[in-house]
């Protein structure tokens, strides 16, 4: 089921460039749908990163809207964490926001070793890639991310991104 709110997420996320030229009533409109969205409200999310510096950052972005931040430090302490929840008979995170540089197991090797468990199809991975360029995000969408944005990290497009694929309910 698709909410308006869901919709304007959406429609947010695909016109992010032009966001910031929106009358200033339309640009109340979008912050007050954010601001009453309870997407992030008890959702785990497993950040997949080896810099202590983003990790601290994206947990001060998305503890104090709900979430549980699961850390790993690379793609094989994921993969121990969602293997471990597979031993529990329950999914161990709702998303999980994965860097693709990362020291033993990179993110799109991870990505592929997730894509390979029926449990975790569906798993919404949104991954940090270095660059802008198109074939990151091109490798990042082959080895089975759902999505990908690129640094320095814009946190209101990763926040969009996350009510774009954050399973509901």
């Amino acid at each position: 089921m698709r909410s308006p709110e869901r919709l304007l997420d959406e429609v947010t996320l695909f016109l992010h460039q032009v966001e910031s030229r929106l009358p200033p009533e339309h640009q109340r409109l979008l912050q007050a749908a954010r601001d009453r969205e309870s997407t992030l409200e008890g959702r785990r999310i497993l950040v997949v990163e080896d810099d202590v510096r983003n990790i601290f950052a994206l947990s001060s972005v998305l503890e104090p809207r709900g979430a549980k931040v699961e850390i790993a430090r690379n793609g094989k302490e994921a993969l121990a964490l969602l293997t471990k929840s597979l031993a529990q008979q329950r999914l161990a995170v709702d998303l999980v926001r994965m860097d693709i540089m990362m020291p033993e197991m990179d993110g799109l090797t991870a990505t592929r070793e997730i894509r390979k468990h029926d449990a975790w199809r569906k798993l919404p991975i949104i991954a940090l890639t270095a660059k802008a360029m198109r074939d990151d995000q091109e490798k990042c969408l082959q080895a089975g991310t759902n999505d990908s944005i690129a640094r320095p990290l814009d946190v209101e497009k990763l926040l969009s991104l996350l009510r774009v694929w954050m399973p509901k309910g």
